[in-house]
């Protein structure tokens, strides 16, 4: 049985501020040791849930955060960008469900450092008119390939926007969020130990894990942060524009429709 385990760091027990998922300060490095260290806790549990193989997907800004030498090694671990699924690569290899550990709400939600994809460029995402974050965006990917979301961590915001999504899911809420910038956090022992158990939990449900029909194609609208970033936006020729901040796309899947906003968001960089 293979699980996949897709780690990002807004969600991880005691990261509230935006140099805690920023490389080159003191407080990313702290992070990082954390968000490994709950990476490791959902290892052990897929695997003392039955798991026999699992691939762990660094999946925080340029994919290279995990500390290798101190993860579990008896995981396959993926890092660095591009590539094709971003967030989701490695479920195409045969797993049997995703685990999402460390994630956080969509844009505009009330959780800690929610945003969609891209934090500087993107406002909202909507697909088929309902505001879309990275779950319900990586979901539909796995969902592509057979594999449920059995697992969700993060913060309680988070964790409520999976269990609307994903309702057969195991939920972990290791803080409380009190704002974008705010929360009560578990310690960092105190959630990698909830995260083992619920991993451990969500692994031997796998088996009873049915996933929704998807509805294609998909008509995805982006609200780009400003104007300046829809001009550049729309000079993608698949991409029309709605308005002066907003444009819209249409996708046959959620895998497409992925591809598309990863790329978006790698133009943005170019007004930075």
């Amino acid at each position: 049985m293979r699980i996949l385990v897709s780690v990002d760091i807004e969600g991880v027990a005691g990261v509230v501020h935006p140099d805690h998922a920023r490389p080159g300060n003191a407080d990313y490095e702290r992070a990082r040791r954390w968000m490994t260290a709950e990476a490791s806790a959902a290892i052990a549990g897929a695997r003392a849930g039955g798991a026999t193989d699992v691939i762990v997907n660094d999946s925080h800004g340029d994919f290279r955060n995990l500390l290798a030498e101190t993860i579990d090694p008896s995981a396959r671990l993926l890092q660095g960008k591009p590539r094709e699924l971003g967030m989701m690569a490695g479920v195409e290899e045969g797993c049997v469900a995703v685990f999402l550990v460390g994630w956080h709400a969509k844009a505009m939600a009330a959780g800690v450092l929610a945003h969609t994809i891209n934090s500087t460029a993107f406002a909202r995402v909507l697909v088929n008119g309902d505001e879309a974050g990275e779950l319900a965006l990586y979901g539909g990917v796995a969902a592509e390939f057979g594999a449920p979301v059995a697992f969700v961590s993060g913060d309680d915001r988070c964790v409520a926007e999976a269990a609307a999504l994903f309702p057969n899911a195991v939920g972990v809420a290791v803080k409380t969020a009190h704002g974008h910038r705010s929360a009560t956090s578990l310690s960092s022992a105190a959630a990698c130990a909830a995260i083992e158990a619920g991993a451990r939990t969500a692994a031997q449900r796998t088996a009873t894990l049915r996933i929704a029909p998807q509805r294609t194609p998909l008509s995805v609208r982006v609200q780009a942060a400003s104007p300046a970033y829809a001009d550049l936006f729309a000079m993608l020729p698949l991409v029309r524009r709605v308005d002066a901040a907003t444009l819209e796309f249409s996708s046959p899947t959620m895998r497409h429709a992925v591809r598309v906003l990863n790329s978006l968001s790698a133009m943005s960089f170019m007004l930075r």
